[in-house]
């Protein structure tokens, strides 16, 4: 399919970081960079794109003007906390939260003037964070800003599929009372972090309805994940009819990623980038927005960021794409298979006749 898909990255993103210690590299951006640039797919189809940073008044679409403060403050000096435990505020933190957030805001602009069919950020996804606090090593939710830029510019049926291993707390939190469809598919909440995305919450006031939760139990793998998706994806995005949809793109899910516990591979992300690839085109004219995410093996992120990227863009050949394809792929389960059509059956009930679907 024609048009350009922007890479968006900048060296200013090694910034957003939280010490060498920490689980979130921002190394991981830079050698999914590196391996688009060495395999050549930058040119006709594919464009890399270096972002200027979010502004105040920008990143204030979505948090308090008493929550950037004290970022702002702490990041001065470094050396507390910026919430309960995991995500400290090193020296420079603003300014780097300020960088990936800009990359997220410059993927809306780019949709918006038309520049480009669809773009890439994989330095935000950052969807923990909420309107006052920091959580899961988001500082700012780049996902809300980009929805409010696109909202000031008149986009109202905004679709934002979460595929991440853990619950997009922060991006539902914020947009929780609003009819933006919201899907996310994540490893259960049930002692797990953050502790929510449960079938039940489903949003409140005029956004009833349109919080879509899919929890999903631990090793779940490529059949079952595919089989969820299948079923819950592709028939609300059609009931929805957005006019963009935003694709937070966490690979953490992945059977080889330290922090989640499902059992993944790139067959699943290759097939959700596919398969949203397709429906933006079918429903909202190719306006495409992805975001990164969760990713903690850095070569593992890098190497399935640049298949989901390539996938989009159709800037190789498939043959060339396919070689970045994970070669081992864990057993099926049976028991998880059960756990998870259950699930969907629930999903289905309580969300599709929202939408004049039947379950």
């Amino acid at each position: 399919m024609a048009g350009i898909t922007a890479f968006i990255f900048s060296d200013e993103y090694m910034k957003y970081q939280f010490g060498p210690t920490h689980p979130m590299q921002p190394i991981r951006l830079k050698r999914t960079f590196d391996i688009l640039k060495k395999s050549g797919a930058f040119g006709e189809k594919a464009r890399h794109y270096e972002p200027a940073p979010a502004r105040e008044d920008e990143i204030r679409l979505v948090h308090s003007k008493d929550y950037v403060d004290f970022v702002k403050r702490v990041s001065s000096t470094g050396g507390v906390l910026l919430d309960r435990g995991d995500t400290p505020a090193v020296k420079g933190i603003y300014e780097g939260a300020c960088s990936v957030v800009g990359g997220s805001i410059l993927g809306a602009k780019l949709l918006l003037e038309k520049e480009v069919s669809h773009a890439f950020n994989p330095g935000g996804g950052l969807h923990h964070a909420k309107e006052s606090e920091a959580s899961g090593f988001c500082v700012f939710n780049d996902i809300a800003i980009a929805t409010r830029i696109l909202q000031k510019s008149g986009f109202e049926r905004i679709a934002i599929l979460d595929v991440d291993g853990h619950h997009a707390d922060g991006t539902q939190e914020i947009l929780y009372s609003e009819p933006i469809l919201k899907i996310s598919l994540h490893r259960s909440g049930v002692f797990f972090f953050p502790g929510t995305g449960f079938v039940e919450e489903i949003g409140e006031g005029k956004g009833e309805g349109y919080s879509v939760n899919i929890p999903l139990p631990p090793r779940t793998d490529d059949d079952s994940y595919l089989y969820a998706f299948e079923q819950i994806v592709p028939p609300l995005m059609r009931a929805y009819r957005p006019q963009i949809i935003l694709n937070q793109f966490g690979v953490d899910g992945h059977y080889n990623d330290p922090l989640v516990g499902l059992s993944l591979t790139t067959r699943t992300f290759g097939r959700v980038a596919e398969t949203v690839h397709n429906l933006a085109h079918e429903l909202c004219e190719g306006r495409y927005l992805l975001f990164g995410g969760g990713g903690y093996e850095l070569e593992n992120t890098a190497r399935c960021w640049a298949l989901v990227f390539l996938i989009v863009s159709e800037a190789l050949p498939k043959e060339d794409i396919s070689k970045l394809s994970d070669t081992f792929h864990p057993p099926k389960n049976n028991e998880v298979a059960r756990t998870v059509r259950q699930t969907v059956e629930e999903v289905k009930k309580i969300i599709f006749p929202y939408h004049n679907i039947a379950p």
